[in-house]
């Protein structure tokens, strides 16, 4: 098993923690499918309740720019679709997903974060996404449904950092608790997901959660297909620094 991401299942829960703590579980090629892998084997296994956490003090630094330079183009277009197959897969997952996120969360950690129906964040927790400065339009319209479009704009156009309490205000988040109350919340959420049957489960959320996903995956080719993409990279790097 990859140990980038730990992975368990105990009855009707699956559990997946991001393992790559030296860096901040920035998002890896290997990372990106092992957890596309356990997303989709917990649509087969009874999975009621997919819980997502990251070990060490973040969540998630989102893509993981090591050796950027190094990769070629092509290499990079295919990181980002496959980071959006694996959104994708959250987002209309047929059970329940619940990120506990804390720390920094950035880029598509920040996606991923959205992506899952309940959300919930440590006070402290800061989020940022800065994909749009070097061109990447990866997650905008999940951004969208979750908080609104001028928020939405706000957010992605100046790339600014906001904490829980607005993530909150704004309907980013669904709750805020400290990381010690997270296992009574988890307790109180297992209970929750059994009212519906599996079957009943999946159906509401197909009749609640927008289907927008080949609109999104032509947006996101789009972007990250035109020409230049690693000087893009290297730039907005140069200038965040």
């Amino acid at each position: 098993m990859n140990d980038e991401l730990l992975r368990q299942h105990d009855a009707h829960v699956t559990r997946l923690t991001l393992n790559r703590a030296q860096k901040a579980n920035a998002l890896s090629a290997s990372l990106v499918e092992a957890l596309l892998d356990a997303v989709e084997y917990a649509a087969t296994d009874g999975t009621r309740l997919l819980i997502l956490e990251g070990a060490g003090p973040h969540f998630c630094a989102g893509f993981d720019f090591t050796d950027v330079q190094a990769q070629s183009e092509g290499d990079l277009v295919l990181r980002f679709i496959r980071i959006e197959t694996l959104l994708q897969a959250l987002y209309h997952a047929p059970f329940e997903t619940l990120a506990l996120a804390h720390g920094r969360v950035f880029g598509a950690g920040a996606d991923i974060v959205a992506s899952c129906s309940q959300r919930i964040a440590a006070p402290d927790t800061t989020f940022r996404m800065p994909g749009l400065r070097f061109g990447v339009v990866l997650g905008t319209r999940r951004l969208t449904y979750r908080v609104g479009c001028d928020r939405a704009r706000d957010i992605l156009s100046t790339s600014r950092t906001f904490g829980s309490d607005e993530a909150l205000a704004s309907g980013f988040l669904t709750a805020i608790a400290p990381q010690t109350e997270w296992p009574g919340l988890v307790t109180t959420t297992k209970a929750a997901v059994e009212t519906l049957s599996p079957a009943a489960a999946a159906a509401l959320r197909r009749r609640t959660v927008t289907d927008s996903r080949a609109e999104d995956m032509m947006e996101l080719a789009r972007s990250v297909s035109t020409p230049g993409l690693k000087e893009r990279i290297r730039k907005y790097r140069e200038t965040s620094k």
